[in-house]
């Protein structure tokens, strides 16, 4: 066994590694999602509402033939963990459930409150946003 190596300068700044998604490949995500939303109307203490919910779902294997990385439920993992953590990549995921709220509820709503869960299971991704809209 080798003795250990006695330090004698220091760093001076610490080294960080950071991972998160490229732009580019969010647009790619955002423009392989299947959407499904569902919703309605109500008037409730005299206010017009909408109350709903969409579910966003990738199939990563579908983004295999454009990705370097591996497509699979370690990669579907990370990428859960990254889409919960980005802002700028929940902000536009619910951008997409506030068309679909406008879509469904035939108006344009005054407000929308959205919450946002991401999972993922195998190599598949959801997001699931919850919506309630105020009109």
């Amino acid at each position: 066994m080798r003795p250990m190596a006695r330090v004698q300068r220091i760093a001076l700044f610490e080294r960080e590694v950071r991972e998160r998604l490229s732009p580019s490949s969010l647009e790619l995500i955002l423009g392989r999602l299947d959407v499904m939303s569902e919703g309605q109307r109500e008037t409730r203490a005299g206010g017009d509402l909408y109350l709903g919910s969409t579910m966003l779902t990738l199939a990563l294997g579908s983004l295999a033939g454009v990705l370097r990385d591996a497509c699979d439920a370690a990669c579907a993992q990370r990428l859960a963990r990254q889409l919960q953590d980005d802002g700028v990549a929940l902000t536009r995921l619910k951008a997409i459930a506030a068309k679909e709220v406008e879509r469904l509820a035939g108006a344009r709503p005054k407000g929308i409150s959205a919450e946002a869960k991401v999972r993922s299971q195998g190599s598949r991704v959801f997001v699931d946003i919850d919506v309630e809209a105020t009109f």
